[in-house]
């Protein structure tokens, strides 16, 4: 079962790893980021859900995800992050009607959430400095923001370069996809002879792959010990190990979603 919910064509739709020894093309996209991009396809592309919690847990796709439906809502072989999820909600449920207040009410929801998984994308482009292809991490709305661009300049994908930009912070972050008008004079020799080699291969979505970290059912119970669930309502323990359990490491994990990503 592959951890990508939609790839290609279907991905790009959708907003209407172990990493082995390939090189990841995933890079950094935080606030003030820019790249100077060709764009092979309008369906490069691939939508997956990641599970997290900002500064707690960073972002990991499950071993053996849930099937969802076109909605995004799980039908079957949910995680136990999405099985603590349900616990919460159903907690809020019992809580409302037993005449808690609104806030009250609220609080729990607001936790259920967090353990949900978070629509994500992954979006591919030809970096033009390195002539080498990367993928950015994008959340859906800045997907569509990014997608409206490419279909509307779809057939000169060819012949136009693009500035790929991510400005303001938290919240107020805005990515862009501007097209260069002039690229004799806003790109480099370099980055116009890559230009020039943007359709001599396609992207391999096998890259997709490894942009994400791909965590089993123990891991992920692990992390939830580590987000402060308490695993004994799930009927899981994980006995000594836990307390020495520790978030993924920058390497091992290189997508964090932060509040410049919310609202998803």
């Amino acid at each position: 079962m592959s951890i990508f919910t939609k790839v290609g064509e279907a991905a790009a739709a959708a907003t209407n790893n172990d990493g082995g020894a390939q090189e990841s093309p995933i890079v950094s996209f935080k606030s003030g980021s820019t790249f100077k991009v060709g764009v092979k396809s309008v369906f490069n592309v691939a939508e997956y859900y990641g599970y997290s919690i900002y500064k707690k847990v960073n972002t990991f796709v499950p071993k053996n995800p849930p099937t969802r439906n076109a909605r995004g809502y799980i039908d079957a072989n949910p995680t136990v992050w999405d099985e603590a999820a349900s616990l919460l909600y159903a907690d809020a449920d019992k809580a409302k009607k037993a005449g808690a207040t609104e806030d009250a009410v609220k609080k729990i929801t607001d936790e259920a959430y967090l353990y949900r998984g978070k629509q994500r994308f992954l979006r591919a482009f030809f970096d033009l400095t390195t002539g080498k292809d990367i993928v950015v991490d994008l959340s859906p709305k800045q997907e569509k923001t990014l997608k409206a661009v490419i279909e509307k300049y779809a057939k000169k994908l060819g012949t136009i370069a693009f500035e790929l930009t991510k400005t303001g912070a938290g919240t107020n972050a805005v990515v862009a996809l501007s097209p260069i008008i002039d690229m004799d004079e806003d790109l480099t020799e370099e980055e116009r002879k890559n230009f020039a080699k943007l359709a001599d291969a396609e992207f391999d979505f096998a890259a997709f792959e490894t942009c994400l970290y791909v965590a089993d059912e123990e891991e992920q119970t692990k992390n939830l010990v580590i987000a402060g669930f308490d695993i004994g309502r799930l009927g899981l323990s994980i006995g000594a190990s836990a307390s020495n359990a520790q978030t993924p490491s920058d390497n091992d994990a290189p997508l964090d979603i932060t509040e410049e990503d919310l609202p998803f």
